[in-house]
């Protein structure tokens, strides 16, 4: 991949669309991890001065947090900083008073709150500042579901979306991203200890070569073909009941 002209593409890309939506920048969350880091500093570049970083963390390890700071230290990315925690131990036992889910299925419903909670904020963010929401889901993750509905998949734009994970890799060292980041397991933060792939039940490399050549082991192929099935919904619009007249 040719990142130099992959970055000038979506730094581009950026300003284009930002421009037909009349708006003036771009504001996104930033979580510590690859993905992130490569949103920020492309968005950097493209609004070097109408830009916005969201650090928002909600039981977070304390070392996503430090390298979110590195992150903005480096490139000189504005930011602020909105904890949402306060906000996620109120709702949640107001939600359990009505209905609580224990065990493994009441883990995700309970995680899924946080990034929910994250779009609220980052849209509070764009429309004070007439900006737009920018994701940080990459093609891999989008093609399974791998993402809270209405929560990091509400955005307004998917810089990343056309970018296996492996090729978000190649941008992050190309863009000179911290080593730190780069190399830690890539989490949504949900719960502790939580990581993609153990949650995915198959790793990146697995999944990005189905994605690209259709290969894979048998088992891996009939996982990702279910999660595929099963996760429609999150890329397509609601659906609409048409009235015939």
């Amino acid at each position: 991949m040719n990142c130099e002209a992959v970055v000038h593409h979506l730094v581009e890309w950026l300003r284009e669309k930002v421009a037909a939506a009349g708006a003036k920048g771009v504001v996104f969350g930033l979580s510590g991890g690859v993905d992130s880091a490569v949103t920020a500093v492309i968005a950097k570049r493209a609004f070097p001065d109408n830009c916005m970083a969201l650090l928002m963390p909600c039981n977070s390890p304390v070392t996503d947090l430090l390298h979110s700071q590195m992150l903005v230290a480096q490139f000189d990315i504005p930011y602020r900083m909105v904890e949402i925690e306060n906000a996620y131990n109120l709702l949640l036992p107001q939600y359990e008073s009505f209905i609580k889910t224990e065990g493994d299925k009441g883990k995700p419903i309970r995680a899924n709150i946080k990034p929910r909670l994250r779009m609220i904020t980052l849209y509070y963010s764009a429309q004070s500042r007439n900006y737009l929401v920018v994701g940080t889901s990459n093609k891999s993750e989008i093609s399974i579901g791998y993402s809270t509905k209405y929560g990091d998949s509400g955005v307004d734009l998917q810089l990343l979306g056309d970018l296996f994970k492996k090729e978000v890799y190649e941008l992050a060292k190309y863009l000179e991203i911290p080593d730190v980041i780069i190399q830690k397991p890539p989490s949504a933060g949900l719960w502790p200890d939580q990581t993609d792939e153990n949650e995915m039940g198959i790793t990146y490399e697995q999944l990005d070569r189905y994605l690209e050549t259709g290969e894979g082991e048998p088992e891996v192929i009939s996982r990702i073909q279910k999660m595929m099935k099963a996760s429609e919904h999150k890329r397509q619009m609601p659906p609409i009941a048409n009235i015939s007249r």
